[in-house]
């Protein structure tokens, strides 16, 4: 079954548009052969000097929302371009043109038009610098959405990782950990496995504190809420163990003991996943690659994203690697074909 997903450009001045040109050459055979349709949406500026710096054997045509048949890869103007977006240059138009990129794109998956919806990245601080005060892609898709509860949940490989918080401080974790965020996780995070392909997936969650509290002496989060929420999803059929220290947890989710992990903030779930996922070249210290995605959890349609940033450093010099989007576009037509 052939699915159509949306890729919104992200900020025009990062990294967007050239993964996307590269990603779209590589996918050329499946999109001329039909078997995946692609709409582009984001910067027509950003979009076609990306094409002309490449030089790839692609033409990415624009097309219209109102049209009734789009080509199997073709483009829309998220927005009315305001000052031009150079490449590296953090700016207000760059913020709003990433928002009504994704605006646009949420449109289309809540209409039905697309299957799901692929990010390319954003800048936070263009992003509020437009006017749109969201801390980053999850927060602002559960919003536009009308989602409850949204969940982070990052893969790499067999490394797949679901998060109780994510852009929050630190001394806030502990008070947004509560029983029914921590079982929405666990329950989100079964269903998507389930809807990957995994029929008995196992999960672990992972403690809030060093040793999972110590019997109390470091804390007793682990103890008083994430023990009995995860007894009580035991008891309703789920495999799922914990809290197990955030020490161990991770290798023991690479060793293949687990399908998933469900970690308590931020970093304690993103280190793991993105130390695996950069591949370093020793000679110079410097990133080649990186494979992982970022899939949100507990909205009505499907969305994938990069795991990286705009790379501001990078973006308009022909570098950036699209290994990540590609895998972003793969998750996708996974979980679009499930629904």
């Amino acid at each position: 079954m052939t699915q159509h997903l949306a890729i919104t450009m992200g900020d025009p001045a990062g990294i967007g548009p050239e993964i996307i040109v590269k990603s779209a050459a590589r996918l050329k055979d499946r999109l001329n052969e039909g078997k995946l349709k692609l709409t582009i949406i984001g910067s027509g500026p950003a979009l076609r000097l990306a094409e002309q710096q490449l030089g790839l054997d692609i033409e990415i045509p624009e097309t219209e929302m109102e049209e009734a048949d789009w080509p199997n890869l073709c483009f829309i103007q998220a927005d009315a371009e305001g000052e031009p977006i150079l490449p590296g240059r953090l700016s207000a138009d760059g913020g709003r043109m990433a928002f009504k990129a994704i605006e646009k794109g949420v449109q289309l998956a809540l209409s039905g038009k697309v299957g799901g919806i692929v990010t390319a990245p954003l800048n936070k601080e263009a992003l509020n610098k437009a006017g749109f005060h969201y801390a980053g892609h999850t927060e602002l898709l559960a919003e536009l959405t009308g989602a409850r509860g949204s969940v982070m949940m990052l893969a790499h490989g067999n490394m797949r990782v679901s998060h109780v918080t994510t852009h929050v401080a630190l001394e806030d974790v502990p008070k947004r950990l509560t029983p029914e965020r921590l079982r929405l996780v666990i329950d989100l995070t079964d269903k998507a496995l389930k809807n990957l392909g995994i029929a008995s997936p196992k999960i672990a969650v992972a403690a809030l504190n060093p040793h999972a509290g110590e019997g109390g002496l470091f804390g007793r989060q682990d103890i008083d809420i994430s023990a009995p929420t995860i007894a009580e999803a035991l008891s309703d059929g789920l495999d799922i163990v914990g809290p197990v220290p955030g020490d161990t947890v991770f290798v023991k989710l690479r060793a293949g003991q687990y399908d998933a992990v469900i970690a308590m903030y931020h970093d304690q779930g993103h280190i793991p996943v993105k130390l695996l996922g950069f591949e370093i070249d020793p000679a110079t210290g410097k990133w080649m690659d990186l494979s992982g995605v970022n899939i949100t959890l507990g909205l009505p349609i499907v969305r994938t994203s990069v795991d990286h940033g705009t790379a501001f450093d990078i973006a308009g010099k022909g570098i950036a690697n699209e290994r990540s989007l590609i895998e972003a576009i793969e998750f996708a037509e996974r979980l679009a074909a499930d629904r």
